[in-house]
């Protein structure tokens, strides 16, 4: 008994019994081979193609453990295991989601406030990027630089996704200082950015600390996708070479098929912008090639060689196009990549977005509809224009963007324009219904008085109010649309019944054309000039004139020749010097056997320079694919023989004059 209590006190110890480890200690390892064992699913799971299935079972395991680590004070052994469990848990969030989750960057600033914790700092105050600055210069445990620089890698990745370039530029700046003072700099002509993170050395991945993305593809990665944003920013800013360079620089990088494509649709963008046609086409070649479902660059195929005015090769490409787009896409074979961080996740971007906006199959429809009717394939322009209509009756609302980026105009102009097609197919009654659709839709928009102002823009805009203002210009702007396109309606019924030999009826849809139109009041001085003019203003002065000239041309087939001059002066009111009223009004004259009057006139047109008429009609607006036909319709089409005639008046009457 007193030998025992002797040992007790330590007169003669003997071997020390092995003290049971620390609770903390006991946690990390096991922490450790939790994170040890995920990472290694995952590593086997991407070995053996069974990522989806596996990356479901794992996804939330690495956020958990994490928030258990944390759950202990922070401290400098812990600290690798903590930082390199967060890198693995961000990159397994992000591998989750579309594109990177803003509010997960939260994560990577507790985790520094953690680090200055442990070694007896605080940083609650800083921001993001004084934080890094401040951990990267003051934190000098060697076990905590891999860990800190694969997390600084994670954080640019965020920055490049929400296009804060410079901020990413100044965390490699950091990070290549942190490890070699002498390196933190790039020669002269080459991009800051790309050279910085081209010499960031990736840190060493030891046995210990697994990570389910390599820092090495990360830094690719990354380098890809600053290259591909700075081009997109100087595609923005209309500076092509430079965006050409950045773009090739991202082809050449760590990418997928899917951003490979969208790369060389950019450039193919870049090239179609610069005039260069044919390189344009290589480069949306190459993008079909390496992605077939990257449509939007099948659609700028078709207009570059809109462009090129190759109207076949045109046609073809938006039927490829629309029976591509009828066609379900092929299953993605997984929805989880091996990569968690990819490239497309980190590039989002309005202009990148723009240019590689899905069409919709109505959008293409009408694409084919209109390229044939402005290219006078009218059989085709029918059909096309037909099926359109198939389908807004079958709910093409649903399909139709209304971000203001679509092909399509105003559905009543897609009318109008397939009455203009079925009217040249000879389809008259058919054209005639179609636009009665028109007229019976828009005739509740359309107030009684339309006051419209000159420049009627600029002066509501600097009157006080200018909000309210706006909304009223928007409203009135609404109703000068609806009434030129009933007033069109009108318009096409007018010719159709008189391409029916019905004259009569030809007339009442004129008048109703020109009655609708004297809703409109206009204001100013100087409103007869076209640049003084409203857009929507100058159709409805165009529709007027045609009114005007197809009421005309039916007079005078009812031999109501008095009323046919009437409109034919007033057509010449309101466009001085056209030549179809001029000469309209020549054969109006000399219908009512005014023939000295008619051959003054006659003369008087003749003298005109043709070279003023064509820069008179330069000056305005281009006229409205649906208004075509009706002005094709209203040509003069016995020039000669009026000519002639007149011609033969004026030698007998100079024979007839005593010398």
């Amino acid at each position: 008994m007193a030998a025992a209590m002797k040992r007790r006190r330590g007169t003669d110890p003997g071997p020390e019994p092995e003290r049971e480890p620390e609770p903390e200690r006991v946690c990390l390892r096991a922490w450790d081979a939790q994170s040890r064992a995920v990472v290694g699913r995952w590593t086997t799971a991407r070995c053996g193609g069974e990522t989806r299935r596996v990356y479901r079972q794992l996804r939330d395991e690495l956020p958990e453990l994490h928030r258990s680590i944390c759950g202990l004070p922070a401290a400098l052994p812990a600290l690798p295991l903590e930082l390199t469990v967060l890198y693995n848990s961000l990159l397994f969030t992000v591998g989750a989601s579309d594109s990177v989750i803003k509010g997960e960057a939260e994560g990577i600033r507790q985790a520094l406030l953690r680090v200055l914790e442990a070694c007896g700092a605080c940083g609650q105050d800083l921001g993001t990027e004084e934080l890094w600055e401040k951990v990267l210069q003051e934190v000098t445990v060697e076990e905590l630089q891999a860990p800190l620089h694969r997390l600084g890698a994670l954080q640019a990745a965020w920055w490049l996704a929400a296009n804060q370039l410079g901020s990413v530029a100044g965390l490699f700046q950091l990070l290549s200082t942190a490890e070699d003072p002498g390196r933190a700099h790039c020669s002269e002509g080459q991009n800051k950015l790309l050279s910085l993170i081209k010499a960031w050395r990736v840190p060493p991945e030891g046995a210990s600390l697994p990570l389910v993305q390599s820092a090495k593809d990360l830094k690719e990665i990354l380098h890809t996708a600053a290259a591909f944003l700075q081009g997109l920013q100087e595609l923005e800013a209309g500076n092509f070479p430079t965006a050409i360079s950045f773009l090739q620089e991202a082809a050449g990088g760590f990418c997928s098929k899917n951003i490979l494509a969208q790369i060389h649709t950019c450039l193919g963008c870049c090239a179609q912008r610069m005039g260069k046609a044919q390189i344009a086409l290589q480069h949306l070649k190459r993008a079909l090639q390496a992605d077939f479902q990257c449509l939007p660059a099948l659609s700028h195929v078709a207009a570059v060689y809109h462009d090129l005015g190759e109207i076949d090769t045109e046609l073809q490409a938006l039927t490829l196009l629309y029976e591509a787009l009828g066609k379900s896409p092929p299953a993605a074979a997984s929805s989880s990549p091996c990569f968690l961080m990819r490239t497309e996740l980190l590039v989002h971007t309005p202009v990148l977005t723009s240019l590689l906006r899905p069409c919709h199959p109505s959008e293409v429809k009408y694409l084919l509809a209109q390229r044939c009717l402005q290219d006078g394939r009218v059989a085709d322009a029918v059909e096309h224009y037909l099926d359109f209509l198939s389908l807004l009756q079958e709910g093409l609302q649903q399909q139709v963007p209304l971000d203001g980026s679509s092909a399509l105009p105003r559905i009543p102009e897609v009318f109008l324009e397939a009455a203009s097609a079925l009217e040249q197919a000879g389809r008259h009654q058919d054209a005639i219904t179609v636009c009665e659709e028109v007229i019976s839709r828009t005739t509740d928009f359309i107030p009684r008085v339309l006051r419209v102002e000159e420049r009627q823009e600029q002066l509501e805009s600097s009157l006080p109010g200018a909000e309210l203002a706006g909304g009223l210009l928007s409203q009135k702007k609404e109703s000068l649309c609806c009434l030129a396109w009933r007033a069109a309606g009108y318009l096409h019924q007018g010719w159709a019944w008189a391409k029916l030999g019905k004259s009569k009826e030809a007339v009442t849809q004129f008048s109703r054309c020109l009655s609708d139109l004297l809703r409109v009041q206009l204001h100013g001085s100087g409103i007869r000039h076209t640049e003084n003019l409203q857009p929507e203003v100058e159709v409805l002065q165009k529709i007027r004139l045609l009114s005007l000239l197809g009421r005309g041309t039916q007079f005078l087939e009812l031999g109501r020749n008095k009323e046919a001059l009437l409109d034919f002066q007033h057509s010449l009111q309101i466009s001085p010097g056209d030549p179809a009223a001029a000469s309209y009004l020549v054969q109006a004259l000399w219908e009512l056997n005014r023939k000295q009057e008619a051959a003054a006139q006659w003369q008087k047109f003749s003298q005109s320079c043709p070279a003023e008429d064509e820069q008179q009609q330069g000056q305005g607006r281009s006229l409205p694919l649906y208004l075509v036909s009706c002005q094709q319709h209203a040509v003069f089409p016995h020039s000669e023989t009026l000519a002639r005639s007149i011609q033969d008046y004026l030698r007998a009457a100079a024979q007839d004059t005593p010398r």
